[in-house]
């Protein structure tokens, strides 16, 4: 006769896998699958990329939390997680991702800026 192990079945594993992240699997699959270089995808590689996702934008949420102004006011902003991608090497390649805002006006009067110096540049190689 067998003694019984106090070991999880599998099926108990996996659901405890499931509880532990946020973020729903079948999307980060979908994700995955999207990849014209991704034929087949393992099921612990979905799960593994899932989990790193979550604890990648758990470090971001709280580096930007403690480097803005939202430690104060005990909140998150779009602004406070710009600002961080800008500021820290760590998220820098963010910077595309989570540009700062800038108000419609504000970007039209740079873009005439811009235009003008170009004019300008171009008047200048003509003599």
């Amino acid at each position: 006769m067998k003694m019984s192990q106090n070991t999880p079945d599998k099926d108990d594993q996996s659901s405890t896998n499931k509880k532990a992240i946020s973020l729903p699997i079948s999307r980060v699959r979908l994700i995955m699958k999207s990849s014209p270089d991704v034929s087949c995808i393992n099921q612990d590689a979905v799960f593994l990329t899932t989990k790193a996702t979550e604890l990648f934008v758990q470090h971001l949420a709280v580096a930007s939390f403690n480097n803005g102004p939202g430690k104060e006011t005990n909140s998150l902003s779009y602004t406070d997680l710009a600002t961080t991608a800008e500021e820290m090497d760590t998220f820098h390649f963010l910077t595309d991702i989570l540009p700062k805002k800038i108000l419609a006006r504000d970007y039209l009067q740079s873009l005439e800026q811009m235009q003008e110096e170009d004019n300008d540049d171009d008047d200048s190689a003509d003599f």
